[in-house]
């Protein structure tokens, strides 16, 4: 079957303009780029020898020598794959650029302002990268603090596939006295053993009240939490 013979909702395109880009298989978002195949294979089928010629992501990184090299792709198709991917890497790191670096309890505590105004304790989970720059952050758990309720693994699963390099955990405490409770450092405890275990440092564990607050980096306690 030669692709211009497939059905509408078959090609790539049609499917994007319908679906969005997220509906499509890599073959089919590289075959848009590429626009057509050669003689004796279509386009479809040249997006397949290629993620497989280049697996795991490495064809982004294939320079126009390398992929010119590959039957079907000299020109204009080489070149537009390798602006395509280039593109790409400076958007990427454009966004990531803008993403804030979470290295003190004062910008930690710039990104929970919400916290503040709960009548219940939320536990929230940040997840950095190595720069301790923010990747995302979810509510782990609501309700009354405690080591049966909160289990690392509620913490860490998120940080294992967003694939963080450290985590930092906050709470509240409705009271408005932000001092640990028992629960709080054995909930940290726990965490502490559980990301060294996982290869994925626990950076702080910050408590927020009304107008104050309790690191526990700040007062040493992960330290002797260890």
């Amino acid at each position: 079957m030669s692709f211009k013979s497939l059905h509408n909702v078959e090609k790539p395109r049609e499917r994007l303009q319908k679906g969005g880009p997220q509906a499509l298989k890599d073959e089919e978002l590289l075959a848009i780029l590429l626009r057509t195949g050669y003689s004796g294979k279509n386009v479809l089928e040249l997006s397949r020898e290629l993620l497989k010629k280049y697996p795991d992501g490495s064809l982004g990184q294939a320079g126009l020598e390398s992929l010119s090299q590959v039957k079907g792709m000299r020109g204009t198709r080489a070149s537009t794959l390798v602006a395509a991917f280039e593109l790409a890497r400076r958007f990427q790191n454009s966004v990531s650029d803008l993403r804030p670096i979470l290295n003190t309890p004062a910008k930690v505590l710039d990104q929970l302002t919400f916290l503040r105004s709960r009548k219940k304790e939320h536990l929230v989970a940040l997840y950095l990268t190595g720069r301790h720059q923010l990747i995302e952050q979810e509510v782990v758990s609501i309700g009354t603090l405690s080591s049966s309720l909160v289990h690392p693994r509620e913490v860490f699963a998120p940080a294992l596939e967003q694939r963080a390099a450290a985590v930092v955990v906050a709470h509240n405490h409705p009271s408005g006295d932000p001092s640990p409770s028992r629960e709080d450092q054995e909930v940290t405890a726990r965490l502490i053993k559980a990301g060294r275990l996982l290869g994925i440092e626990l950076l702080d564990h910050i408590i927020v009240a009304d107008s104050s607050y309790f690191s526990f980096k700040e007062k040493g306690f992960l330290k002797d939490s260890g």
